[in-house]
This record gives C-alpha cells, sequence and structure tokens, in this order.
C-alpha cells in the first residue's frame, strides 16, 4: 500500500487555497499577539484538526490525507509565512505518525494511525535528553521489558507539544550494554493519557515548560518518567528490539524536509515586507528601493530565497520517489535555514527601527529563524552529512 496521494494541480490548488483563506480570515488577526503573550493557540489547533493537517500525511486508509510531500511542504511554507509556529505543532505529530506508519505492525497501525489523523491524539518525537541532542546514541533514557509490558525510567527535554500534546514516539535503550549503541535503541510509542479513558496515566509527569526565544505559538517542555508502564505489544514500534535509531533518523527526513520549508516561509514574508516598505519609505527624496545598497541587498534576498524554495522542491520530489533523502534533505535545511537567517536580518537592516519595533512582523522572523539553523539536527551536521553522502554516491 503506497503511503502517498498524488493530487490533480487543482485538487492541490483547491487545498492551498482553503489554508490560505483561513491564514488570512483566522490566523493573521491574531498570531501577532498570541506570540507576544506566549499563549498556546487552541482555537487555531482546532482549525487545524478540521482542516485534517495532523492526518496530512497519513494514509487515508487510516483517516489521513496522504498528501505528497511535496504537496505538504508547500503547505507548511504557506503557513510559515504567516505564523512559522503553528507549523511546528503538526509536523512533530507528523513525524511521530510516520514513524508508526513506516515500521508499525498492522496492530499498531490499526490502533494508532486513526487517533492521530483525527488529531484525537497529538504528539511528537521523543528524542532529545538533558545530555543527548544530535549525538542520539547518547540518550540514557531505558526501558526495560517485564512481561507483556516495558517499564520506562528517564527524562527527555525540548519536545514540542509535551504540554498540550497526549504522547510520544519515544526513543529508548531496550539494551543499554549494546555495542555499538545504536543496536541496544527502540521506539516505544508513550501516552500519557489512556487513549480510551482520557485519564491521565501513572508514572509520566511533564516538567517545566521551557521558555525561548521564539517559536512561541507551541510548546515545548520536558517528559520525565518513573517506572512508567505501557503495552509492550502496541508500544514497540514494529514488535522488535534494536531498530528504534534507524526509525528515528528515518522520521528525521520528513522533519528536515519541513524545516527547509519553514525556512522559505519566514524568508519569503521578510523579502515580501522588505520590497513593500522599500518603496514606501523615502530618504533624500526617493523610496529607498531607488538606492543601491538596499537593490543589491533585496537582489540576494530574492535569489537566495529561490534557491531555498528550488532545494525544498526537489528535496521532496525525492521524498515522494521513496528515494534516500538524508543528503537531499540536509542541503535542503541547510541552505533554506541559513538563508531564512540572513534575509530576516537583512529586513531588520531595511526596515532600520521599525524592524526593531514589535509592531513589525519583521522582529518575529528575526527571532523565528534562528531555531531554523538547530532544530532537526544541526546544521553543521548537515554538511557532515551531506559531504559523506556525496563521497558515497559518488566512489572513485
Amino acid at each position: 500500500m503506497a503511503d502517498t496521494t498524488y493530487l490533480s494541480e487543482e485538487d492541490e490548488r483547491q487545498i492551498l487555497d482553503s489554508i490560505q483563506k483561513w491564514l488570512e480570515k483566522k490566523v493573521a488577526p491574531v498570531a501577532m499577539q498570541l506570540e507576544h503573550d506566549n499563549i498556546w493557540p487552541a482555537d487555531l489547533v482546532a482549525d487545524m484538526t478540521e482542516l485534517g493537517l495532523f492526518g496530512a500525511l497519513i494514509h487515508p486508509d487510516y483517516g489521513g490525507l496522504g498528501l505528497s510531500a511535496t504537496t505538504y511542504s508547500k503547505i507548511v511554507t504557506m503557513i510559515s509565512e504567516e505564523w512559522m509556529s503553528l507549523s511546528g505543532i503538526f509536523n512533530s505529530h507528523l513525524m511521530m505518525s510516520i514513524v508508526v506508519q513506516k515500521f508499525g505492525t498492522d496492530r499498531q497501525k490499526e490502533y494508532w494511525l486513526p487517533k492521530f489523523a483525527a488529531g484525537e491524539l497529538r504528539g511528537s518525537l521523543g528524542l532529545t535528553e538533558p545530555d543527548a541532542g544530535t549525538d542520539l546514541q547518547g540518550i540514557r533514557t531505558v526501558a526495560r521489558r517485564k512481561g507483556d509490558k516495558y517499564i520506562v525510567n528517564g527524562t527527555k527535554t525540548w519536545i514540542s507539544n509535551a504540554i498540550e500534546g497526549h504522547c510520544v514516539a519515544l526513543l529508548v535503550k531496550t539494551d543499554p550494554d549494546a555495542q555499538p549503541r545504536y543496536k541496544g535503541m527502540s521506539i516505544l510509542i508513550v501516552p500519557k493519557i489512556n487513549p480510551e479513558t482520557r485519564e491521565p496515566l501513572p508514572g509520566v509527569k511533564n516538567g517545566r515548560k521551557l521558555e525561548k526565544l521564539g517559536y512561541k505559538g507551541i510548546d515545548s517542555g520536558e517528559f520525565i518518567f518513573e517506572d512508567y508502564e505501557c503495552d509492550a505489544e502496541l508500544s514497540l514500534v514494529g514488535g522488535k528490539e534494536g531498530e528504534g535509531f534507524f526509525m528515528a533518523t528515518g522520521g528525521l527526513e520528513i522533519g528536515r524536509i519541513n524545516v527547509a520549508a519553514r525556512s522559505v516561509g519566514i524568508a519569503r514574508r521578510a523579502l515580501k515586507e522588505s520590497v513593500r516598505y522599500a518603496q514606501l519609505r523615502k530618504t533624500m527624496g526617493k523610496p529607498i528601493c531607488e538606492h543601491q545598497a538596499i537593490q543589491l541587498k533585496l537582489g540576494e534576498m530574492a535569489a537566495k530565497t529561490r534557491a531555498s524554495e528550488l532545494l525544498v522542491q526537489d528535496a521532496a520530489a525525492a521524498y515522494d520517489r521513496g528515494e534516500r533523502v538524508d543528503m537531499e534533505a540536509g542541503m535542503a535545511k541547510y541552505f533554506a535555514s541559513e538563508t531564512a537567517v540572513e534575509v530576516a536580518t537583512e529586513a531588520m537592516r531595511i526596515h532600520g527601527g521599525y524592524g526593531y519595533s514589535k509592531e513589525y512582523v519583521i522582529e518575529r522572523l528575526y527571532r523565528d529563524a534562528p531555531l531554523m539553523c538547530i532544530g532537526e539536527g544541526t546544521n553543521e551536521m548537515q554538511r557532515i552529512i551531506i559531504s559523506k553522502q556525496l563521497v558515497k554516491r559518488n566512489p572513485a
């Protein structure tokens, strides 16, 4: 069964048009205030549930839309132009969902995916720990088998949807002594509420909500597990221990395409705002867009934004073809995120003092952009991945 539904151009346009209308009617009027007040956007999450975004990449047999990565990346870019935080809420959830869809047993797919697609259970991919980020093999959270249960102990941090979400695809060590270390790692689907009764489950609690420079529309927090019990058959993704590392990195592929698409959204908005402002703002008797210094900035901003768009399209198309895309996703994520930072910074300079004001969207873009260089694997790691794959694919 193919996981992707390829839409006609007309069907894709209808989906994009409906999202654009929602952004204009519902998101644009409230995004600035919600961001500055650091309020979780409950009403907008309800709208995204109704739009089917929590099931965007889940197969229609399980109640999802089954969209291609190409269409999905266009949606993410569009939403990120208006408020980037929103795209993170459903993308983190979909990374968890993709792990189940790609690697889960039939029973796991039938049990979890309809709940995920409907937004009934929302969650994320739980990888990062206080002492383990890019080096996933350094995690310390342990799950030990006890009959038909797993007993989980450990702490996860910087987990998206941790506070407002309901479950997490948890990377754990089922064999802490395994060598090499990745062979002892597994992924468990771990709810913090009973999926049937929605009552809180014992053994798992949230730590603090983490305060951030930007990206404030989504909650980032901690999970603390103390002798947490979960059903082994439903929770151990794929039903076999020791395969979690590769499942996690597989889930990160769509995550990196998403971050690249978000970066394009940030750059696009910063460029649009700059082009508009440069025509309205006058110095020395003429609009600043007629000054060569500003023209040089706008020209470079436009070229790099378009190049980022094309890299995202390339990575998404390769993903849709079922190819290995760590190099393509890494290229898109690296270049687009660095471009987002550069374009947002130049936009602030073009706007001058107004760009530093909370009354203008530029300051939010400026705060949001740096995260794109960090999330789903640092850009330093992306360049290493690109280099290794380049050599591997082109042997001398």
